[in-house]
């Protein structure tokens, strides 16, 4: 719409200059001057446009947690499936990861192995977060409720390991689910697809949870935006890609195994 504007200010110009009729109806007397300009605009305007179709603008640079179910389904759309997790308790991946495995039994697709890896806290050792909220507003490690969230973890690796099993028993998928845990506090959430697609975000560390008259340190993974980078993307995108999935296999390899999987109590 723009272009055809343009020109036809471009062509009402010319006539105004060479027609003496149009020209008195205008009462204008740089006709040529104002048709040479909108003649540049037009042109400004067409090199413009195709500037702006040929710059790639990252998709979904910014999501949301709650959004993990649209990039769980688009990595099972692959023979093999690698999805890895570093984090506080994955439940929100989790539930994303149960409902797309329980549909596997019906609906395979393309798929035949699937490896999920899982990186949570240790929640064995003293933490600051998740932690009680002080009388000073300070962190108070708390037993109990570390032990809660070790629980939590536990509960969903056992339900996935069993569609796991019961997937690979069929004979026609390899399906791994292992948790492991890591030193440290839930500060960075990262989300890996296929060794292809990365999502990263912080939590917040100041979010606070009302839990039986005791206010808890204790972030919410939904809440979490993360940025997603790609290695379809450029080369500043495909490098972060590298360096994410390094920083994740290095960090699994020093992982310890869950106190719960080695027979000791939380």
């Amino acid at each position: 719409m723009t272009r055809v504007l343009l020109a036809a200010v471009f062509v009402t110009g010319l006539l105004a200059q060479f027609v003496k009729p149009v020209g008195d109806a205008l009462e204008g007397k740089a006709y040529l001057g104002g048709a040479l300009l909108s003649l540049v605009g037009y042109v400004l305007y067409d090199a413009v446009k195709d500037l702006s179709s040929s710059v790639r603008v990252p998709t979904r640079p910014l999501v949301n947690s709650s959004q993990l179910g649209s990039f769980v389904s688009e990595a099972f759309q692959t023979r093999k499936v690698e999805i890895s997790f570093l984090g506080y308790t994955g439940e929100t991946l989790y539930n994303e990861l149960y409902h797309r495995l329980e549909d596997l039994s019906d609906n395979p697709g393309p798929t035949r192995r699937v490896s999920v890896r899982m990186l949570v806290p240790d929640f064995g050792q003293k933490m600051t977060v998740p932690a009680k909220v002080g009388g000073d507003g300070r962190p108070v490690d708390d037993v109990a409720f570390r032990d809660r969230m070790s629980e939590r973890c536990q509960e969903y690796e056992e339900k996935l390991s069993d569609i796991a099993e019961r997937l690979t028993a069929t004979g026609r998928l390899v399906v791994e689910c292992e948790y492991r845990c890591y030193p440290g506090i839930p500060r960075d959430k990262i989300c890996i697809f296929n060794r292809v697609q990365v999502l990263h975000g912080l939590y917040d560390l100041s979010v606070r949870m009302h839990h039986r008259g005791e206010d808890y340190f204790d972030p919410k993974g939904y809440r979490t935006d993360l940025n997603v980078w790609s290695r379809q993307g450029t080369a500043a995108a495909e490098e972060a890609v590298t360096t994410w999935i390094k920083h994740f296999d290095d960090l699994w390899g020093l992982a310890t195994v869950p106190a719960w999987r080695q027979g000791v109590a939380p």
